[in-house]
């Protein structure tokens, strides 16, 4: 679990294929101190297991199943990506809950930058919008942030100077592609409802359940 507190930015140092497995290279100044094989490792907001840590070089396998669900799939040498190692029992909880798990993969619209005002629009399939909400929390390429606007398919992001300073939101640009997780709470809020309306939750359904 993170927090979508992004830790720092590494370089992204190679990325190739072998077999049905990626292989993915991620220099790091900050989490590969005490980064650990086996450690969680949020990258671009997408949960990968650390493999190899090489003197500063983290090293995962990806699946391709995670590279063809994320937007892991237009990842460039050269790079910069958001890192995040995983929440620590007793840690600080800044941000919030976030599972690394991408919803969806979305596509930058359009950026305005006006008045030191940074806003990012973001299209993604219709079918997750009701996961989105005004002023709830989602979680974009990893960063914890706050939905400004909703519309049918797509969001708007309002970014702080901080923010752009830590992380790649500053080098993207229309027509990028971005990851997506929305808020956990907003996602089981939803799916109560969906089964409120299939006349799904019942006493006997929750004890079905285990409750």
């Amino acid at each position: 679990m993170f927090t979508g507190l992004v830790k720092e930015l590494g370089i992204v140092r190679g990325f190739s294929k072998s077999g049905s497995v990626y292989r993915l290279e991620v220099s790091s100044e900050t989490i590969s101190g005490n980064a650990t094989v086996g450690d969680s490792v949020s990258v671009n907001g997408a949960c990968l297991t650390l493999v190899q840590n090489k003197g500063g070089i983290l090293i995962f396998d990806v699946m391709e199943e995670t590279v063809r669900r994320t937007a892991l799939s237009s990842i460039k040498s050269g790079e910069r990506v958001n890192l995040e190692d995983s929440l620590r029992a007793g840690s600080p909880l800044g941000g919030h809950f976030v599972l690394g798990h991408v919803d969806c993969v979305g596509t930058v619209k359009n950026i305005e930058n006006t008045g030191g005002e940074y806003i990012i629009a973001i299209v993604f399939p219709q079918e997750f919008s009701q996961l989105a909400v005004e002023k709830g929390s989602v979680a974009i390429d990893g960063i914890s942030l706050t939905v400004g606007e909703v519309g049918a398919g797509s969001l708007k992001v309002y970014i702080i100077p901080h923010t752009l300073k830590m992380t790649n939101l500053a080098a993207r640009r229309e027509r990028d592609k971005v990851n997506i997780e929305f808020d956990i709470i907003g996602k089981y809020l939803a799916r109560f409802r969906s089964l409120d309306k299939k006349g799904g939750v019942t006493e006997q359904f929750l004890k079905r359940v285990g409750f």
